[in-house]
């Protein structure tokens, strides 16, 4: 049975104190539940401070991404070490906005993913597909693609440790959803693709969460599909009723 999870980007938002509010009122309102997981993923400049709210409590953090590279001269970047030394659990990777803004490969984001399993930490990788890529018909091959470029080279012990985000870009801070039925769509076809990969077991191990626009009043129907894991949550992550609400889309 696969746990869900509801993972809070906080991207480049909120202020220290904001950011030690967020978290003490998340891990009040997210208590000693047990079945669903919790996760934030605040500025790295906050991650600290985040933590030692934190700590004792059901709720995980981890950073909104990693530099693959051991600690060096790599100025302003943050390796997985560091992210160890933090405590983080998850790191974010191949997340739209990075592929799209700071125009970030596969095979960056395939370096980036053996360097967080490497390390310990499970890395929620990214894929999704344009407006315009959808609207081609192109979905299948542009998921396949990021698919097999961004976590090429895995073993079954390694992608059973990897989290996938579904991310339809043209969802992301627009307000727009993918429909229940589109995200399962997406989400059954990489399940073929772990499956393709690997084997039928393994392919239902490994959970597969849904990103874009995810909010407390759509949240239950889209993590009603047998495929859909839980949520990677932009906008939303950024209140704490927000998130709970989203949180409590989760099947008891």
């Amino acid at each position: 049975m696969r746990t869900p999870l509801i993972a809070g980007n906080w991207k480049m938002n909120l202020t220290r104190a904001d950011s030690v509010a967020l978290a003490k009122a998340l891990a009040e309102g997210v208590g000693s539940a047990t079945h669903y997981e919790a996760a934030v993923f605040p500025p790295a400049l906050y991650v600290d401070a985040v933590r030692e709210v934190l700590q004792g409590s059901k709720v995980k953090w981890g950073t909104q991404n990693l530099y693959p590279e051991a600690p060096g001269a790599f100025t302003g970047e943050i390796c997985a070490p560091m992210l160890v030394d933090l405590g983080c659990t998850y790191v974010i990777l191949g997340h739209s906005e990075r592929r799209t803004l700071m125009g970030e490969t596969d095979a960056q984001v395939n370096k980036k993913t053996l360097a967080a399993l490497a390390a310990g930490i499970t890395p929620i990788v990214c894929v999704g597909e344009l407006l315009a890529e959808r609207q081609a018909n192109q979905t299948a091959d542009v998921i396949r693609k990021q698919f097999e470029g961004s976590l090429a080279g895995l073993t079954e012990a390694q992608i059973k440790q990897c989290v996938i985000a579904y991310e339809p870009v043209w969802a992301i801070g627009t307000g727009l959803t993918a429909s229940p039925q589109q995200a399962e769509e997406v989400h059954a076809d990489l399940r073929k693709l772990l499956a393709e990969r690997y084997n039928q077991p393994l392919s239902q191990e490994v959970r597969i969460l849904y990103g874009g626009s995810v909010k407390p009043s759509n949240a239950a129907e889209l993590m009603s599909q047998p495929n859909v894991d839980g949520a990677l949550v932009g906008g939303a992550s950024l209140k704490a009723a927000d998130f709970l609400g989203i949180a409590a889309g989760v099947k008891s």
